[in-house]
């Protein structure tokens, strides 16, 4: 059973990274196979060691595929520049999953309008 004092903890450090990781994607981050990303949400395993990262591509299948392939070869780059920034001893390991919530949201209320006109 998790203390209420770590999941707070790992929840704010979830936060934190998120910020830090957007800004790094954001700016910073010179690879010209990465578009326009949004980091949407980091999900911090209970033990702290690695973290899912979501993120949400703009662009053609094609595109979201490259701007995954540059964060996948950056996320070590991105992880030292978390550590030095959030003053951690141990960073997360960082996976980068595409996140296409948007896309079925919309492909949902398709189906619901679908469903209404009927």
């Amino acid at each position: 059973m998790e203390r209420r004092g770590q999941k707070y903890h790992r929840e704010r450090l979830g936060e934190a990274l998120r910020e830090e990781i957007e800004t790094i994607v954001e700016g910073e981050l010179a690879d010209p196979r990465i578009g326009l990303a949004t980091v949407t949400a980091v999900e911090l395993a209970q033990d702290g060691r690695s973290a899912r990262v979501l993120v949400m591509v703009h662009g053609s299948d094609e595109e979201c595929q490259q701007s995954m392939e540059g964060l996948i070869a950056a996320s070590a780059f991105i992880r030292h520049e978390v550590a030095d920034r959030l003053h951690l001893r141990r960073s997360p390991e960082l996976l980068f999953i595409l996140d296409r919530t948007d896309t079925f949201n919309a492909r949902v209320d398709q189906l619901l309008k679908r469903t209404k006109k009927k």
